[in-house]
């Protein structure tokens, strides 16, 4: 994926602060032995390994910006004093932004928790689409989504089940991506855990629905904040706290599913 970086125009200057900074982390991984910030060094001796890596992102959490523009968004996310950002911005028009070098944390999920990951910013990868939270997303939208997804998920080999959304990690305070998308469009290519079937579906009696809720990974500190969040998702409700016979049926179904990745 080629991407260009502005040297000119409205982020000249913000791209050469991130620059700037980028080299400063490279200057401070590379000291040995480490040096603390008084001057001190933490160990005697530096005995170097040759085995090691960069960090590689594992989840990828998507958003929707509730902003009024792409520029808007862009802007946002280029100004210190808002302290969030994100890797990629995808617009309206399908055109990407990236904004962060994928092997750094960005500042996009804020608290929350997917499965036993408490820190889910130090390892994924955060996408916002151009959206103002009640619109639909558009068709140029989505193919670059997915091509985006299609090179991630080949790069860092992200498993199946690792593509979520705002709402998944953070239920109580976020409702992103909005009902409108299309998460059965991206199970169908590869993102995301789908639910098969469930006409003829029968579900066991020790079947307990908020275990399989934490099962797929939500956590369970609010339990109605999380049914809200799996309803807007799969069944494209929003705001109901109650789990239907049929949407245990889709949550029995996705615990199957889930199970195979």
């Amino acid at each position: 994926m080629a991407l260009t970086a502005c040297m000119s125009g409205p982020y000249k200057k913000t791209n050469k602060t991130y620059k700037k900074q980028a080299k400063q982390y490279a200057k401070v991984i590379s000291q040995l032995p480490k040096i603390d910030s008084l001057g001190v060094a933490q160990t005697n001796f530096w005995a170097g390994t040759t085995n090691f890596s960069l960090r590689k992102p594992n989840i990828v959490v998507i958003h929707h910006t509730a902003q009024k523009s792409c520029e808007q968004t862009l802007k946002t996310f280029t100004l210190e004093r808002t302290k969030v950002s994100a890797h990629y911005v995808i617009c309206e028009d399908g055109v990407i932004h990236q904004m962060l070098n994928d092997y750094m944390r960005a500042w996009h999920g804020g608290v929350g928790r997917w499965g036993t990951i408490n820190d889910v910013n130090s390892s994924s990868i955060g996408i916002e689409l151009d959206n103002d939270g009640f619109e639909p997303f558009s068709e140029k939208q989505m193919q670059s989504l997915l091509n985006l997804l299609t090179h991630l998920k080949k790069k860092y080999d992200i498993p199946t089940a690792n593509f979520i959304g705002h709402a998944d990690i953070a239920p109580t305070r976020k409702n992103d991506p909005n009902v409108n998308f299309d998460w059965n469009l991206l199970s169908k290519n590869g993102f995301g855990v789908w639910y098969g079937d469930t006409l003829n579906l029968s579900i066991p009696n020790d079947f307990n629905p908020y275990l399989g809720l934490k099962s797929i990974g939500y956590h369970l500190k609010d339990t109605s904040a999380v049914v809200v969040a799996f309803k807007r998702k799969y069944t494209k409700t929003e705001g109901s706290r109650i789990l239907t016979d049929a949407d245990k049926k889709i949550l029995y179904s996705l615990v199957r599913e889930n199970m195979k990745n």
